[in-house]
């Protein structure tokens, strides 16, 4: 897949007139912050966001939700200034395209829908669950090497995807992620703290289970790719998988089936979330 054959712009919408909407919005959402006299990790945490994420938004390249502009308009003393925004982000939130590559698209409107969301990781950490710093990163470190343009495009579609936690009904989420996935520190020392604070953040969610599989596990049955596992709202579960570069999306029942019986081993052969979670503690600790 070559980075030519990719659409743009894509950065958080496609041209129906809605990226200087958001990008305007963003730039009042950082006035009034400021104005306030709030760091960005403040704001964040009185409106139930984390600091990457508000980062996001005040740049444009993040959708400011009606619910977050509902709050922020209070807690910012905006005089209903976002208040008034919340229409209008609410009309082009419904004509905002899917905006990944041609390859990834079919994948992508289904995560986006999905009722369940099953994950395997053996190599970095998902981009549902990465930071915007880990994300960065990882684009920087790709061969053969991106342009920032392309590089910045991609950031921002990754934080684009992870609104999939804020809708309401949330979908229920698992993952189990290899130790060895904790253990790489993916763009230096101060990156991957963030990202492992970012694991325990997502992991207290009520529809979030994390669970790590240790390396000393004698057994295990997919040494093998890393995959996902989703089910479509109506529809039947589907797996998605990467192999260097070649995509699959998997819709046939039994190959399904059989890829959804190894993960449901994996998982009894996982810490539980708490045991996880307490080994992810430990590891930010020895840092």
């Amino acid at each position: 897949m070559t980075e030519e054959r990719e659409r743009r712009p894509e950065t958080p919408a496609e041209a129906e007139g809605t990226t200087g909407l958001f990008t305007a919005l963003g730039k009042m959402l950082k006035l009034l912050r400021e104005r306030k006299g709030l760091t960005q990790k403040e704001f964040g945490l009185l409106v139930g966001y984390g600091p990457d994420a508000v980062s996001a938004m005040e740049r444009g390249v993040r959708v400011p939700r009606p619910e977050l502009l509902e709050k922020a308009d209070e807690i910012l003393d905006a005089g209903g200034l976002l208040k008034q925004a919340i229409p209008e982000v609410k009309e082009a939130m419904k004509r905002a395209r899917t905006r990944h590559p041609e390859w990834y698209r079919s994948y992508a409107g289904l995560e986006a829908e999905a009722v369940e969301l099953h994950f395997y990781a053996n190599q970095g950490v998902p981009g549902l669950l990465q930071t915007e710093d880990y994300a960065r990163a990882v684009f920087t470190q790709w061969r053969p090497l991106l342009s920032e343009e392309t590089i910045e495009k991609r950031v921002a579609d990754r934080l684009a995807r992870q609104q999939v936690f804020e809708r309401w009904p949330p979908p229920m989420c698992s993952y189990v992620l290899e130790e060895v996935v904790l253990q790489r520190p993916i763009g230096g020392p101060a990156i991957h703290a963030a990202q492992l604070r970012n694991l325990l953040r997502i992991g207290r969610m009520r529809n979030v289970e994390i669970q790590v599989l240790p390396t000393m596990r004698q057994e295990h049955p997919n040494l093998d790719s890393a995959f996902n596992l989703l089910t479509p709202k109506g529809h039947g579960q589907v797996a998605y998988m990467e192999a260097q570069g070649y995509p699959r999306l998997i819709t046939d029942p039994e190959e399904v089936r059989q890829i959804a019986d190894r993960y449901g081993i994996m998982r009894a052969l996982a810490l539980n979330p708490i045991e996880s979670r307490a080994l992810i503690e430990k590891m930010l600790g020895e840092l």
